[in-house]
């Protein structure tokens, strides 16, 4: 009786000398830590020992502040990192939005997702308030009562279905979370419970056994609701601490306890020293949370005399992070200022955006893509202070307003011509299949190519209607060409009977070629006629006039036939083609090329000549002079070929 007596008076004095401590948590009931707390931890492990305000950590010298900087760190963390990962719904449509958000409540867990859900919703409700101010404007404009107005939507009904499902989801996860804390604090307290009747009920021989199986479990038993956390977690080191008053008896086994709770703090002050050291102050920050938790929840009291040392290193390890954490977050505040100028620049150039030479849609697209481009850059740039994001993204939202009024006025225009254009070549289209069975070809035929030129001139249509008219443009002109063909080919089989011969003459030469016999001018000659009395075949065939006349030139190079006597039996076929076909303008065209180029060949051997008669007192065996001589004869050879073509033109009656 007076070991407890004097157990309790123990616990009183160290109640009441931390009371400050317990009433200096934050007001949110934040999970004690050492990081925050102001007792050494052998104050909590053995209430024998009184607490002195001297032997304060020195990771702190106000935790309601240090509480109140931590809570404002997380909350920068886990908004850096949510941005990390959210999507530029900015740029989203509404159907886009939607979709977005049912693949979130479909596949996600229910609380990684908050943060995407409430800026979806404020995007889209912006976005739905723009396209009903919208249709509010249009339906006024038109002559409608703003009393009268009414807007649906498909998609908003389909967006507040999938909020309701999310809000139902994210209650039933929340009134989960509630249930298992309740379980875990009764299991908790029941462990309490067993605690309290072992140290009442003390047996010697197992109780150690039994103190550690109950340890065991309470570190297995998962969070409790934070209301409760501090009371619950006094009580039980209470009873930890009468515990250990009573292992007093037994030497022995509390000395092999601190022997392994010192080894165990040991490695947690090393691993929180490392952490010290680290150069990502996010990871080591958290890290450090996980070893204080371990340090007060699940590993147990040391000797007296180490106790003072390790709190000591384990302290200063902690103060390091926690000065290196401020650190980082005081140069993240200067990067977030220096983000404010960076979009700020960017919003000049998006307001200052020239758009007055644009004139044509492929203006705009470039004009588009080029703003799109700033818009990526100042979601790019990062973060700015809190105080200063509303403001920025006004201005952010003015300058894209103003370029996008430019743009819909534009397109506004550009729809009106295309609905224009849509009634131009619907009429084209009646006029197409008004002549598609005609047979006054003559005039039908002209009507309908000066159709065809007119639908070239005109421009674009609404691209729902482009692929329907085309197609009924496109059947109609082919069934009146089809019809055409098929009349023209009726008349042409004369024109097909010819061809053939002539396809059958030339093989029938090229048997004569291969066969190696002789052929000599007058062979080329008789083979001419021969072309001739076959007949003409029409302009869409004379690819059979080239293909004969190659064959005589190679005749010529296998049978060493002059090349002047060659050309003008080529030449004679030639203008004997046209007598036949009466193509008098074709001949007086050919007339002309062959004077223009005679004289051209004139003034070229002129010049060479000129330029000869500068070189003096060298041979005529120099290699320059050789080469002009030779160009001479070349354009000589010419000139003869070209006033013998002249001749025989002229020789003609036509």
């Amino acid at each position: 009786m007076v070991f407890l007596i004097k157990n309790y008076f123990l616990i009183i004095l160290y109640n009441y000398t931390n009371l400050k401590h317990f009433y200096m948590l934050d007001e949110t009931n934040k999970l004690p830590t050492e990081e925050n707390s102001t007792t050494p931890e052998n104050a909590i492990e053995n209430p024998e020992t009184p607490v002195n305000a001297d032997q304060e950590p020195e990771t702190s010298t106000n935790e309601a502040v240090d509480a109140i900087e931590d809570k404002i760190a997380e909350s920068s963390e886990n908004i850096e990192h949510a941005s990390e990962e959210m999507l530029d719904y900015n740029s989203f449509s509404l159907e886009d939005l939607v979709a977005e958000l049912s693949k979130l409540v479909k596949e996600k867990p229910v609380q990684s997702i908050t943060n995407n859900v409430n800026k979806i919703k404020s995007i889209f409700n912006v976005k739905f308030g723009e396209l009903i101010k919208a249709e509010k404007e249009k339906f006024l404009k038109e002559g409608g009562n703003i009393v009268d107005f009414h807007f649906s939507n498909p998609i908003k009904s389909t967006y507040n279905s999938i909020l309701y499902d999310y809000k139902i989801k994210k209650n039933k996860f929340y009134a989960d979370q509630e249930k298992q804390l309740q379980d875990n604090l009764k299991e908790k307290l029941n462990l309490i419970e067993e605690l309290k009747h072992l140290i009442d009920n003390a047996d010697g021989a197992s109780m150690y056994k039994i103190f550690k199986d109950i340890q065991t479990r309470w570190r297995e038993v998962g969070p409790i609701p934070r209301a409760k956390y501090s009371d619950t977690w006094r009580t039980y080191h209470h009873h930890v601490e009468r515990f250990y008053d009573l292992l007093h008896l037994n030497n022995d086994l509390r000395e092999l306890d601190f022997k392994h709770n010192l080894e165990e703090k040991l490695k947690l002050v090393a691993k929180a020293e490392e952490l010290a050291e680290q150069d990502d102050i996010n990871v080591a920050f958290k890290e450090l949370q996980v070893l204080h938790k371990l340090w007060k929840e699940e590993v147990g009291p040391i000797a007296r005399d180490k106790r003072e040392e390790v709190w000591e290193r384990f302290s200063a390890a902690t103060k390091k992070v926690h000065d290196k954490r401020h650190e980082y977050f005081k140069g993240l505040k200067s990067k977030f200022e220096e983000n404010v100028e960076k979009k700020l620049a960017v919003i000049s150039k998006i307001d200052s955006y020239d758009t007055s030479a644009n004139k044509t849609r492929s203006d705009w697209q470039k004009s588009i893509k080029e703003i799109e481009e700033l818009r990526n850059t100042f979601f790019a740039i990062g973060q700015v202070p809190r105080a200063k994001s509303d403001q920025i993204w006004k201005k952010f939202k003015e300058a894209n307003r103003k370029f996008n009024s430019e743009k819909n006025k534009f397109f506004k225009e550009i729809k009106k011509e295309h609905l224009e254009n849509l009634n131009k070549k619907k009429l084209l289209i009646e006029q197409a299949v008004a002549l598609k069975d005609s047979e006054d070809w003559d005039t039908a035929t002209d009507i309908m190519k000066k159709i065809q030129a007119d639908w070239k001139k005109i421009g674009h249509v609404p691209r729902k209607y482009s692929d329907k008219l085309w197609k009924e443009f496109k059947d109609a002109c082919n069934h009146y060409f089809d019809r055409l063909h098929a009349k023209q080919d009726e008349g042409n089989k004369e024109q097909i009977e010819i061809l053939n011969k002539k396809k059958d003459f030339i093989a029938e030469i090229k048997k004569a070629l291969e066969a190696k016999e002789k052929i000599t001018i007058d062979t080329l000659k008789e083979y001419v006629d021969k072309w001739q009395e076959m007949g003409q075949v029409s302009f869409d065939m004379r690819h059979i006039e080239a293909k004969f006349n190659k064959l005589l030139e190679k005749i010529g190079e296998e049978n060493k036939i002059d090349k002047v006597e060659v050309e003008m039996v080529k030449f004679g076929n030639l203008i004997n083609g046209y007598l036949e076909q009466k193509n008098y303008r074709k001949l007086d065209s050919e007339q002309l090329f062959i004077r223009k180029k005679i004289d051209e060949t004139v003034r070229e051997i002129q010049q060479l000549e000129n330029n000869i008669s500068f070189i003096s007192n060298v041979s005529e065996e120099n290699p320059l002079v050789k080469n002009v001589r030779n160009s001479i004869d070349e354009f000589k050879y010419k000139l003869a070929i070209w006033k013998a073509k002249l001749d025989y033109i002229k020789q003609l009656d036509y």
